[in-house]
């Protein structure tokens, strides 16, 4: 079990709390069981048993724990539902009842197969996140529980499709074969504009549907604005618009040539659905199959094929009055990261767009000259806007204001925001409507990009402040955000970070070492991470032989469906099995990775937390010398302190069992660490490294442990008789080197214009960098030729004008008297009043087109 109470744990001497508190968890175990249920409490620990799912291996579960939580198979659906949820451990008669409730309120009759499996069928809802799911086999009383993942599956727009240029990063490992697949995509986003007819296709797996004749429906998506208590406020709709074909042989193909529909050419975005025709047209919560979501191009009114242009100029016009009414949502998006290095290191605020992903070798077709861009993984506080950030070749930001391959902010976040069924927070189709859309009508089907660009400026990196790092790697070493190094080899559960500010708490466990023979060494290693911010979900990262193993809340997430998971308060993504980074709402981070059997945990905060942490990893300040710092707030000098004595400062920051964040749900882990003191006095590290200059194993180490790190990589190699232990160590020392180096603050001075009618050399605005100015032939260059960027994010000179020669011939021909020097200042403000503003300390920070 895992114990949530937060108390602070002063020291180890007190003991008499602790021996209460066992005694406690003892009677709890002993007690009787039978007289407490289950039943609407699933996930909670009850008095004298348990309803958490770990009941089931440490033997504490309440007496109708099977009878009343259930998991599902598949664990995970689309927001848009359809999706067949299989109740396990249940058996019902084929001609039974089946009621199921979601998210406490939504109710629809559940299916039962011939052999008795009961299903509930995933329901339409708009949002993303865990489901709650109750059932009733009565018709009235819904006492079995249970939860599915919702997801935005339907709506994984992959980089190629011509109208995703705003590809939502949801990375997604769901089987293709659960969703209807658009065939030739750039077809289905284009058609009717010059070179797109023709029919279109659709291909499907026809077993997922179970039924011999189905139906082709079109659903439509829009945000209109409705009157409710005399407010008028906007509301998400989707709805069934028309049948595509009925009654059709379900091959898994279906082709047809679209017509124009003049009576639903307002609905612009939605998805192909397939059903079985037993089913009424349109009937929701179904057993179905989804497209993708897409632009609805192919059937738009005949005014759109027959001038697509002429149409989407006028649209494109048509949003830009509008976006002229909305609330400017660009003051308030977190700033983008100076560099590209700085954008792939900032995990726990910034999370890479696969449309344009350096790593995969993908094409930036919507940003051209960027070879890599991030989005913001948390929506603006307000707005629920996001950011976007991209980068060319040499590591710069990329701005509108130099290019159309810039990057570009969204309205809507594109994975939405809480409380999502709400405009503009809804996962996906809001940022498609706002965002999507625009794009389609202004950049792709005519030529007004400036218009969206306008709109849509880059965010400057002027106010951007990189996160700082701090690691546990190794047996058992520590590299706290100020820099210090240390190694405490304690076995127990500790605090990494404790931290007041967002109530964070990071919590460590660490195991006795064993070699690859079974024995057992005199140091330890890292074997959990668990941690938790304000009232956020509780996130544990373990070891579980060669992979990482994530819980939420006590129960064990599957990643077999999804690589990314949005819940409480924290953003869960695991790329693989061995590599998980946990980031909470602050925009702070923990990532663990596996690497030859050992777990490295690396903790990013923002400089929010400046002044606000202890534990491990240190105080925050910038000062290393008082990173050593215990509970009672004496600071062991790292100078002149002895293993022995660094020891004792890390033995200090073992943590409470009430302040507990771990999940204890086998009988070693209830052995090994809940009824023993969380630090374990009985073990004590080997302080002196076991040197045995006639050992062959200490040449090759020589040869292998160099350079930074190589300290640590030496007593690794020495503790687990091991080169391959430690050269994991010594690269893992050397990835946190890369990673602070990536993270080095920088100065940037702002973007500059390029003078009209004249040319600017360059478009990196950081510390150190010079601008050349030049003009067009016919025009003279007045004030600065080259602009260079000083340390305290300054430009040197003032912004050059491009002058044609007749106006200069004028003025000078009147040189030598008072009216030529007059008329000389006229022409210049004449002649730059509406494309200039006067000099600043500081340029605006959104920059695009309409300010070159």
């Amino acid at each position: 079990m895992s114990v949530y109470l937060v108390f602070s744990n002063q020291n180890m001497g007190k003991n008499r709390r602790e021996f209460i508190f066992l005694w406690i968890i003892l009677i709890f175990f002993s007690s009787k069981t039978s007289g407490l249920t289950c039943r609407r409490r699933c996930g909670s620990t009850l008095e004298e048993c348990s309803c958490q799912e770990t009941c089931l291996s440490l033997k504490n579960c309440c007496s109708d724990y099977n009878q009343s939580c259930f998991n599902v198979s598949p664990y995970s659906s689309s927001m848009l539902g359809g999706r067949a949820l299989r109740i396990l451990g249940l058996t019902l008669p084929s001609d039974g009842h089946l009621l199921c409730r979601f998210k406490g309120d939504i109710e629809q009759r559940g299916v039962i197969d011939e052999e008795g499996r009961p299903y509930c069928i995933s329901p339409l809802l708009l949002e993303t996140g865990w489901i709650s799911i109750d059932v009733s086999t009565d018709g009235t009383n819904f006492d079995r529980s249970g939860e599915y993942l919702s997801g935005c599956s339907v709506l994984q727009w992959a980089s190629w499709l011509p109208c995703s240029k705003k590809v939502p990063v949801y990375p997604s490992k769901a089987d293709p074969s659960f969703k209807v697949t658009l065939v030739n995509s750039t077809l289905w986003q284009n058609y009717g504009t010059p070179n797109m007819a023709g029919q279109l296709r659709m291909t499907w797996n026809s077993s997922l549907v179970g039924s011999e004749k189905i139906d082709v429906e079109l659903w439509g998506y829009r945000e209109v604005s409705r009157t409710v208590a005399g407010l008028s406020a906007p509301q998400a709709e989707i709805r069934y618009l028309y049948s595509l074909g009925r009654n059709i042989p379900n091959t898994g193909d279906f082709s047809f040539l679209p017509e124009p529909r003049e009576e639903f050419s307002l609905w612009e975005l939605g998805n192909i659905r397939i059903t079985a025709s037993s089913k009424s047209e349109g009937e929701r919560n179904l057993q179905a199959l989804w497209s993708e979501g897409h632009v609805l191009a192919w059937h738009l009114s005949q005014a759109f094929r027959d001038d697509s242009s002429r149409w989407a100029q006028k649209k494109c016009l048509q949003w830009d009055n509008l976006e002229k009414k909305l609330p400017n949502f660009l003051d308030e998006l977190i700033p983008c990261p100076c560099t590209l290095a700085q954008a792939r290191a900032d995990t726990g605020r910034f999370h890479t767009d696969y449309s344009c992903n350096i790593e995969t070798g993908s094409v930036c077709t919507y940003h051209p000259g960027s070879v890599h861009c991030v989005r913001a993984i948390q929506a603006s506080s307000n707005h629920g806007s996001g950011q976007q950030c991209c980068y060319d070749h040499s590591g710069a930001l990329v701005l509108t204001g130099d290019s159309v391959g810039g990057s570009t902010p969204d309205r809507a976040h594109n994975w939405g925001s809480p409380p999502y069924r709400e405009p503009p927070q809804v996962p996906g189709y809001s940022h498609w409507l706002y965002d999507v859309t625009s794009f389609c009508y202004c950049c792709l089907w005519s030529d007004l990009c400036h218009i969206y660009l306008n709109h849509r400026p880059s965010s400057g990196c002027r106010r951007y402040q990189p996160p700082r790092a701090g690691v546990v790697f190794g047996n058992l070493h520590f590299i706290t955000f100020d820099g210090l190094s240390y190694t405490f080899s304690g076995r127990g559960e500790y605090y990494l970070v404790s931290s007041g500010h967002r109530e964070l708490r990071v919590q460590a466990r660490t195991t006795q070492l064993k070699l690859k023979n079974g024995t057992l060494v005199n140091a330890t290693k890292l074997s959990s991470v668990a941690m938790k911010e304000n009232s956020s979900d509780v996130i544990e990262v373990r070891a579980a032989g060669d992979q990482l193993q994530v819980l939420r809340n006590q129960k064990i997430l599957p990643f077999t469906d999804q690589l990314w998971m949005t819940l409480q308060g924290v953003f869960v993504f695991a790329p693989c099995p061995q590599n998980v980074t946990v980031t909470f709402s602050s925009g702070a981070a923990v990532e663990v990775r596996l690497y030859e059997g050992t777990m490295i945990a690396t903790v990013l905060l923002p400089v929010e937390f400046s002044n606000h942490t202890l534990g491990l990893l240190g105080q925050m300040n910038s000062d290393p010398s008082d990173d050593l710092m215990t509970q009672s707030g004496k600071v062991v000098s790292s100078a002149n302190s002895t293993p022995e004595e660094i020891f004792t400062f890390g033995a200090g920051w073992n943590i409470s069992k009430m302040s507990s964040l771990f999940t204890y749900d086998s009988q070693y882990l209830l052995d090994s660490y809940f009824f023993p003191s969380s630090h374990d006095t009985a073990f004590v590290p080997a302080f002196p490294l076991p040197l045995k200059p006639d050992d062959p194993l200490v040449a090759d180490m020589l040869l292998m442990c160099l350079g930074e790190g190589a300290q640590f990589c030496i007593h690794d190699t020495l503790i687990s008789e091991s080169l391959a232990v430690g050269n994991a160590t010594l690269r893992a020392h050397q990835h946190h080197q890369d990673l602070m180096e990536a993270l080095e603050p920088v100065v940037s001075c702002g973007w500059l214009p390029t003078p009209r009618n004249g040319k600017k050399n360059g478009t990196n605005y950081l510390q150190g960098e010079t601008l050349g100015f030049t003009c067009n032939e016919g025009y003279i260059l007045y004030r600065s030729t080259e602009r260079t960027c000083l340390a305290e994010g300054k430009w040197t000179g003032k912004q050059p004008y491009c002058i044609t020669d007749d106006k200069l011939g004028f003025i000078l021909g009147a040189c030598g008297c008072l009216s030529a020097v007059v008329t000389m200042t006229i022409t210049i403000k004449l002649h730059n009043r509406k494309h200039t503003r006067k000099d600043k300390e500081e340029p605006l920070e959104m920059v695009g087109q309409a300010q070159t």
